[in-house]
């Protein structure tokens, strides 16, 4: 099978990943072949090509935005059949046991292991799943929209929850990239208003197309002070400011697994019971309950497609803030 290999850490202008045959995987117990279809894009992707973060082993092959079609079901796997839809998200599997398990965090776990990091990702022909954490694709979202909710959507979506949005509060997306134009979709259902802070025209043109009320730069002062904030950007400089944008007991969700330094800030910015929380993963009930809302609101995706022997390009492209909405690898 094709497959888009990680062997070793380099800047993504280097074009680091490789395109190979290798040997299909087979479904063992407890597992499910899948046949992928398509495959989203992702700044963890670019972070783990690059180094920022650091896989077990190389090679790799990145991507965990993963829609295809269950190929071979492994003994024991019950609730799946062949030709099921079927949705891999960056949450492999967790051990179920642990205290984080047992409270419904395994986001937490400390055994958890992550697609396309711990086990091969959806940058090929076939991967292997876990039926228990794998996702039900909803009939109503085709394979290319779907890939990116899978991330994208459901980390946005659990960054929602982590700022304790509230319906008809008003919300500050900083950063606009896959997760954001997601994410304001589901914060405009809720009825919130939404202020979108980046530097990017093309990314303005999508906030206001999809009702941001206010566009601006993070430097620049938005009409109100915020409800709740999230953070996009994996740049560490910009909480202070957002902090700063906040009411009194208003919240800073910071949604990135790599970030770079925060810098030192006066105190009277966490004062007065504002809260600065990052978030971290997600769970398989993020998931399940992120796909039955975005089909109900209905959430789309702005996408833009490649081919899988074009990763490298994509990757370069999601860098540069080049991809209005979100990419997605087509196999």
């Amino acid at each position: 099978m094709r497959a888009m290999r990680l062997l070793e850490h380099a800047s993504i202008e280097a074009r680091p990943l490789q395109s190979l045959n290798i040997a299909r995987p087979e479904a063992g117990p407890g597992q499910l072949l899948v046949a992928v279809k398509a495959c989203g894009i992702c700044h963890t992707d670019l972070h783990t090509v690059e180094g920022d973060i650091i896989p077990p082993a190389l090679p790799v092959t990145p991507g965990h935005q993963v829609i295809g079609e269950v190929a071979e079901v492994g003994e024991t796997v019950s609730g799946w059949k062949q030709g099921d839809r079927i949705g891999i998200a960056w949450l492999f599997s967790a051990d179920g046991t642990c205290d984080f398990c047992q409270r419904g965090q395994e986001n937490l776990c400390p055994n958890a292991e992550f697609t396309g990091f711990d086990r091969d990702g959806g940058y090929a022909e076939y991967v292997l799943a876990d039926p228990q954490y794998a996702l039900k694709i909803p009939d109503g979202i085709d394979d290319l929209a779907a890939a990116p909710l899978l991330c994208a959507g459901i980390i946005g979506y659990r960054s929602l929850r982590q700022a304790d949005l509230q319906p008809g509060e008003r919300l500050g997306l900083v950063g606009f990239g896959a997760s954001a134009h997601l994410a304001i979709q589901v914060a405009r259902y809720w009825d919130c208003e939404v202020y979108v802070f980046t530097r990017s025209a093309g990314h303005r043109r999508l906030a206001a197309e999809l009702g941001a009320s206010w566009v601006g730069g993070a430097e620049d002062e938005q009409p109100e002070k915020l409800d709740r904030a999230v953070i996009f950007a994996p740049a560490g400089g910009l909480v202070p400011g957002i902090l700063g944008k906040l009411r009194p007991g208003g919240t800073l969700a910071i949604n990135a697994i790599y970030m770079s330094p925060i810098p030192e800030m006066p105190y009277d910015l966490i004062y007065e019971e504002r809260t600065l929380r990052s978030v971290t993963n997600l769970t398989h009930q993020d998931g399940v309950e992120f796909l039955e809302l975005a089909e109900r609101i209905p959430v789309r995706a702005a996408t833009v497609t490649y081919p899988l022997e074009r990763a490298n390009e994509a990757l370069i492209d999601l860098k540069h803030s080049a991809i209005d909405g979100a990419g997605v690898l087509q196999i």
